[in-house]
């Protein structure tokens, strides 16, 4: 089974849920900006499926995806882009680049889920992300992001979660408290004993939320907001996402971080 998967799903239906990354940035910008967002960018876009997702909701909306892989844009294009609709392929543009230099028109939302921007390992380089950012957005356009953090987050671990016929796992495979840098993998492993072993690596610098907030104001941001999952009594997530000043203090926590480009 491992020979025969393909990576870039195993990715998409163990990682990514689109469909609820997309309504939760169309909420927060409607709720912070008093209208709906038209335009996005999808920075480290991968297989683009943000991107895609995008332009269903709307005849109005369109989007962009950006990543250096070639060959994952290819993916996209082949799996994602050509199973939209005539129209909604138009208003997806796949672009391969550097996110730290490319142009496109300025956009209402910038999105970078998953971690990605975590690659920046030195706070120029985070720096200079996030002003490639600010200049992409227009006037009175929010950049999305995510973090994890808590004290579990700084150790060796591997979870494992049952996902239809593969289990998922996410390792953590050390972590240099100096640098701050963190190498992990992705493995997927199948009903027949078969294993994809590190189907992804990374490494990446663990950046903490006041790190964060701190570089987003430098290069302008106003307004930079962190925002939490509420749980219900057996500890599971609602799907609803409130401001905290302060966040929660368990082991693990998963945020989202809006930054607001001023008018």
């Amino acid at each position: 089974m491992a020979a025969r998967a393909d990576r870039h799903a195993l990715y998409e239906a163990a990682v990514q849920n689109v469909a609820e990354q997309c309504s939760l940035i169309d909420f927060l910008f409607r709720q912070i900006r008093g209208r709906n967002a038209e335009s996005l960018r999808e920075d480290f876009c991968g297989t683009a499926s943000a991107a895609c997702e995008w332009v269903t909701l709307g005849r109005s909306r369109y989007a962009f995806g950006i990543d250096v892989d070639p060959d994952v844009l290819e993916w996209g294009r082949k799996h994602r882009v050509k199973a939209l609709k005539k129209g909604q392929r138009q208003r997806v543009s796949l672009l391969n680049g550097d996110v730290l230099t490319i142009e496109t028109p300025p956009v209402d939302a910038v999105v970078a889920f998953n971690f990605s921007y975590w690659v920046f390992q030195e706070r120029s380089q985070l720096l200079r992300y996030f002003r490639s950012a600010y200049d992409g957005l227009n006037a009175e356009g929010i950049l999305f992001l995510d973090a994890f953090g808590g004290p579990e987050s700084f150790r060796k671990s591997k979870d494992r979660t049952d996902i239809d016929d593969f289990t998922y796992v996410w390792e953590q495979k050390g972590y240099d408290p100096v640098t701050g840098r963190m190498k992990t993998h992705i493995h997927f492993v199948f009903p027949d004993g078969s294993r994809l072993k590190k189907a992804f690596s990374y490494e990446w610098r663990v950046w903490t939320l006041p790190e964060i907030r701190d570089s987003l104001r430098e290069v302008g941001f106003e307004n930079v907001t962190v925002w939490f999952e509420l749980r219900d009594e057996g500890g599971d997530g609602t799907g609803e996402w409130l401001p905290d000043p302060e966040g929660p203090d368990d082991p693990l926590w998963i945020a989202n971080i809006t930054a607001e480009k001023p008018g």
